[in-house]
């Protein structure tokens, strides 16, 4: 299996509309694109609040493998969850890695 982490910072504080079009976009994907095994996303609640360094939606999808993941990135489903980002978004982590 295959892990894929995310993290996003947005220009501006988003409206709670906003963040709920972009959660329900999220939760959406694992029926629209094969080799999702779990995805879980939401906004960022820790207490560490020295560490946030703006980031405040996170995003974690476990893959089948490797190649599911390869496949996701150009998927139509993604693509449109990524289009929703466009203007708004400041910056983003991405971090993969494989679940041994």
């Amino acid at each position: 299996m295959f892990e894929h982490l995310v993290s996003f910072k947005f220009k501006e504080k988003l409206s709670a509309s906003k963040e709920k079009e972009l959660l329900d976009a999220l939760y959406s994907l694992p029926s629209q694109i094969p080799g999702i095994v779990q995805l879980t996303a939401g906004n960022n609640e820790t207490s560490e609040t020295g560490n946030i360094q703006g980031y405040t939606l996170g995003l974690r999808v476990t893959f089948t493998d490797k190649q599911a993941l390869l496949d996701y990135g150009p998927h139509p489903a993604h693509q449109s969850f990524v289009s929703l980002l466009d203007g708004i978004l400041d910056n983003v982590i991405v971090i993969d890695y494989p679940i041994v």
